[in-house]
C-alpha cells in the first residue's frame, strides 16, 4: 500500500499500484516546533490486546508477537504513545481492506514515518480479519496498518506479514463509512500523500464522513 495495501501504494509506505491498499529552534513559533520524540514503552508482551474505541463501536485486536516481532513491537509502541488516537479510517474498501495509521498532525506523522522497521518473514496468511502493516517494498513499514476484509492470500507473496487479528468487532469494521471509494489511482478516495502533508484538515475539508478511532489502548 503506498502506505496503501500493497503500500506499494498502501500503511508511510505507499503500497504497490496494483493493490494500493497502499522540525526547530527556540525562536520558532510554537506551532512550528517539531513533534516530541516518542517515548519508549516497556518490552512488548508475547500476546496482547488493543482496544479501539471507534466512532461506530468497539473493536478488539489481538496481537501475537511470534507472528511478526518487528511489526508487533512497532504497533505496541505506537498504541502506547497514543499515535492512533483520533486517526481516520481513510481507506475503507468493502471485501478488500480497512486501512488506518496516518496521524492527523503532519509533524507527528513525518516523525514516525522516519522510523522504518525491519521486515518480518510472512508466517501467517492474510486471511479475513488479520491485521497487517502496509508497505511499499522491503524495509518500508512505518505506521500504516490494514485489516483484511476477505482472504487476500496474494499479499502473502508480496511481503505483507500479519501481526494479529480482530478478536472482536468485525461487524463494526464492516459498518465503517466506505462511500468515498479506494485511494488514487484506483479510486477518488482520500490520498495518502495529502493526508501526510495536510493532516486532518485535508480529510475534514474533503472527506468529512470518514469514521475514526477515538482512542486506542493496550488492555
Amino acid at each position: 500500500m503506498r502506505a496503501n495495501v500493497g503500500q506499494a501504494s498502501w500503511p508511510a509506505r505507499s503500497l504497490c499500484a496494483c493493490f494500493l491498499l497502499l522540525l526547530a529552534a527556540c525562536s520558532t513559533p510554537p506551532e512550528n516546533k517539531p513533534a516530541p520524540a516518542p517515548a519508549k514503552p516497556a518490552p512488548t508482551p508475547d500476546l496482547f490486546r488493543v482496544n479501539l474505541e471507534t466512532s461506530k463501536g468497539a473493536v478488539v485486536l489481538e496481537i501475537t508477537r511470534a507472528w511478526a516481532p518487528h511489526g508487533a513491537d512497532r504497533f505496541y509502541e505506537l498504541v502506547k504513545n497514543g499515535y492512533y488516537d483520533g486517526d481516520r479510517f481513510y481507506r475503507v474498501v468493502p471485501r478488500f481492506v480497512v486501512q488506518f495509521g496516518i496521524n492527523g498532525d503532519p509533524k507527528l506523522s513525518q516523525l514516525w514515518s522516519s522510523f522504518r522497521i525491519p521486515d518480518d518473514p510472512v508466517k501467517q496468511k492474510n486471511r479475513k480479519a488479520t491485521l497487517t502493516f502496509a508497505t511499499s517494498g522491503p524495509g518500508a513499514r512505518t505506521t500504516q496498518v490494514f485489516v483484511n476484509m476477505r482472504d487476500n492470500l496474494s499479499l502473502d507473496h508480496q511481503g505483507f506479514a500479519p501481526i494479529g487479528r480482530v478478536a472482536e468487532g468485525m461487524d463494526v469494521l464492516e459498518g465503517l463509512y466506505g462511500g468515498y471509494g479506494d485511494m488514487p489511482p484506483r479510486g477518488s478516495g482520500p490520498d495518502g500523500v495529502e493526508i501526510e502533508r495536510q493532516g486532518h484538515v485535508y480529510l475534514e475539508n474533503h472527506f468529512p464522513r470518514l469514521d475514526y478511532i477515538v482512542k486506542a489502548t493496550v488492555q
